[in-house]
């Protein structure tokens, strides 16, 4: 698979899509709009606002990881992008541009660059990313001083939004919003399903510093201690680390009897690839989560017998665009020519969804049709969200922008030459914390 979204490419993806879902929403009657037709009168927020003159595109953006070793998951969610503004059509006239994807680079560097590039560009809405948390923590600063919103379908870390006991995080910002799960609800479930299913009672962690790496162990490490186990070793390797030897022999030294490492490719395939090497890590169970559940990863033979946390894919939801997840997973397969290749292609989609559906039900529409989108008027909309139909269940928004329905599962990895089946090879669920 490719590892950039060329820019050509990806408008001759979306002609194609188009052409497949000619039933697009696009306008409903049951919306919220303004118009001067009507009486109304605009009133600016604080914030600013975003004038499109007659003819105009709406400009939203996509800030995701597509290069390097983290490119087949942003390359995923970009798609997720792609499909659903095919699929949601025209807002009052106008087509929706989604422009040049920014680079992630799953790093705090490509968050805060790509972040600094989108709000230089003229009437920009909105943005969906990014990738990783790591991304997110460096952009949402950016973003949120700009009067901007950033929804992420794939952030996870806690950090971003709140302990969900109503603290918020070290990194949140107003203007920041997610369809993706909190890893309050991930490590919980990991945790439950290595001490009740598993019945371990010794266990390690590895992270490498990252917010969404080191919020999904800690998470797991709490969640595993209140249970009564023992997490012998926490512990972290470095990014761009190739030589595992050090944190593997530190991880034997405590005898744990799995060993969760939550973090992403390269340094996962070295750690995968270099610990049948150690002596005391010979009977010990493995596990992985979403940042490793991709094609790339699973067709190592090492991964063979491993377990992986993420989203639960076994989705049944139908989007306010009217399209199911079954017939998401067929277009997106039409467009494409594989299945989708990551975790977060569907939360991405909801996500998109949501900012569309915030500009449509909040313009103000001139009689000329120039649309102004009051940017407060965004966050306002998006806040208050209840009862949102996607395709990942239906969504409602917290205070600090938890919007996710958090369906957790784990699966079994039994073929790494057939990665598909892993994905739906469930062995424990969760939904909203509870054991389904």
């Amino acid at each position: 698979m490719s590892r950039r979204i060329n820019n050509i490419r990806r408008l001759g993806v979306l002609m194609v899509v188009l052409a497949l879902f000619a039933a697009a929403c696009g306008d409903d009657d049951d919306t919220t709009t303004t118009t001067a037709a009507a009486g109304g009168e605009f009133v600016p927020g604080p914030l600013g606002f975003v004038e499109v003159a007659p003819g105009g595109a709406i400009q939203i953006r996509a800030h995701q990881s597509i290069t390097g070793e983290t490119a087949p998951l942003g390359t995923d969610q970009v798609r997720g992008v792609e499909l659903a503004i095919a699929d949601f059509g025209q807002i009052h006239g106008h087509d929706v541009a989604l422009g040049t994807v920014e680079d992630d680079g799953c790093a705090a560097e490509g968050g805060q660059a790509g972040a600094q590039a989108i709000i230089a560009q003229e009437g920009v809405i909105g943005v969906i990313g990014t990738t990783c948390s790591g991304a997110g923590a460096a952009a949402l600063p950016v973003y949120s001083d700009a009067g901007m919103v950033l929804i992420s379908g794939s952030n996870t870390s806690p950090s971003l939004t709140s302990d969900l006991l109503g603290t918020a995080g070290d990194n949140y910002h107003p203007g920041y919003y997610r369809t993706a799960h909190n890893d309050f609800f991930q490590g919980g479930a990991v945790a439950r399903y290595a001490y009740n299913e598993l019945e371990v009672r010794t266990v390690a962690a590895i992270h490498d510093g990252d917010p969404y790496t080191e919020g999904l162990a800690s998470a797991f490490r709490a969640a595993f201690e209140e249970l009564g186990g023992t997490v012998s070793v926490f512990t972290a390797v470095n990014k761009g680390d190739t030589d595992m030897t050090a944190v593997l022999t530190e991880v034997a030294a405590g005898a744990p009897e799995l060993v969760f490492f939550p973090v992403f490719q390269p340094e996962g395939d070295f750690v995968i690839q270099q610990q049948g090497g150690i002596a005391g890590l010979e009977d010990v169970v493995w596990m992985g989560a979403d940042g490793l559940k991709v094609d790339d990863f699973l067709v190592l033979p090492e991964t063979e017998g491993m377990y992986f946390s993420g989203a639960d894919l076994r989705l049944d939801g139908t989007a306010v665009t009217g399209v199911s997840y079954s017939q998401f997973r067929a277009n997106y397969e039409a467009a494409y020519g594989e299945p989708p290749v990551a975790d977060f292609h569907a939360h991405t989609y909801d996500a998109t969804l949501m900012l569309l559906s915030a500009i449509r039900d909040t313009a103000f529409v001139e009689d000329d049709g120039t649309l102004k989108i009051d940017r407060q008027a965004i966050r306002d909309y998006l806040t208050a969200v209840s009862g949102f139909a996607g395709l990942t269940g239906t969504l409602s928004c917290d205070a600090f922008g938890d919007c996710g329905s958090a369906k957790i599962s784990v699966v079994f990895h039994e073929d790494p030459a057939d990665p598909q089946a892993t994905k739906t090879n469930v062995v424990y669920s969760e939904a909203g914390g509870v054991a389904g």
